[in-house]
């Protein structure tokens, strides 16, 4: 049975523990948040006139992985759109536009001057720097914005950050323990402590499992031992502000269900068929 334990949780971080899953679970739910949970990016622009130091190559980059707020429930993917025209339309594409001057003084544009046609989709951050412009020089452009997957581009990329560990396990003989502390020095996360009674641990799930404390032990073999559950995991997950990281979390488990299933049906006509 699985089981869940939310050890923190923000609207962009999460971190939890895992119960009751194998290695293979656990990677395929990370690789489908990188890769296949869509997130709204700036995919195409229209520059219409652009004097700043900037190429229009460079500026376009600068643009596409400014992070934008997605709302995946108005908006389709390009290619399951039921307009099937590759401009776009109102349901799977949305405009931006920029327009700045330099008209007295050097300035810096940044993603606050974007304009939406949709407040809800607006740059995450309004202090992000795109570039600046010395006296005269002037920017105008239209940018559009849509729906894509991280395995296409990592603009698309919903999670900033997204990794697991396995839940550490840490056994102390205390019979054979001298209380030396030698490994209560090395631990980097100050899980080992050095008390009256002898060594304990505090905040076990913090441990990097780097080892340092096994072998820093002066006995032989060692009286400390590090472990991990193989069927428990630490999530990670970190938005880059495009989506919550719980609606992250749900759209991935959505998209493993409807893998499982797809393979599923297809191992079924598979043997339909060889029995015919």
């Amino acid at each position: 049975m699985v089981e869940i334990e939310i050890l923190e949780k923000t609207d962009d971080y999460m971190r939890f523990i895992v119960k009751g899953v194998n290695v293979p679970f656990v990677n395929a739910l990370r690789r489908i948040m990188l890769t296949e949970v869509p997130a709204m990016a700036i995919d195409e622009l229209v520059i219409l006139e652009n004097s700043s130091m900037l190429n229009d190559e460079i500026l376009a980059h600068r643009m596409g992985f400014i992070p934008l707020k997605t709302d995946l429930d108005s908006y389709n993917l390009p290619e399951e759109c039921t307009c099937k025209s590759e401009f776009g339309c109102n349901l799977c594409r949305l405009t931006l536009t920029l327009e700045a001057e330099a008209a007295e003084k050097t300035i810096t544009v940044y993603s606050r001057d974007l304009k939406s046609e949709n407040l809800d989709i607006t740059p995450v951050s309004d202090k992000i720097p795109i570039v600046k412009l010395a006296l005269d020089q002037k920017i105008k452009l239209e940018a559009y914005a849509r729906l894509g997957k991280g395995k296409d581009h990592a603009k698309w990329q919903p999670v900033s950050m997204c990794t697991y560990k396995y839940l550490p396990q840490i056994k102390i003989d205390l019979e054979r323990c001298n209380a030396c502390a030698e490994c209560v020095k090395l631990c980097p996360e100050r899980v080992l402590i050095d008390m009256e009674e002898g060594i304990k641990t505090q905040n076990v799930i913090e441990c990097t499992l780097c080892m340092d404390c096994v072998d820093a032990c002066p006995q032989n073999p060692p009286a400390i031992e590090i472990s991990w559950d193989k069927e428990a995991f630490i999530f990670k997950i970190e938005s880059t502000g495009a989506l919550p990281v719980e609606r992250i979390m749900l759209e991935a488990l959505k998209i493993l269900d409807k893998k499982i299933k797809d393979l599923s049906n297809q191992l079924k006509k598979g043997r339909k068929s060889e029995e015919s």
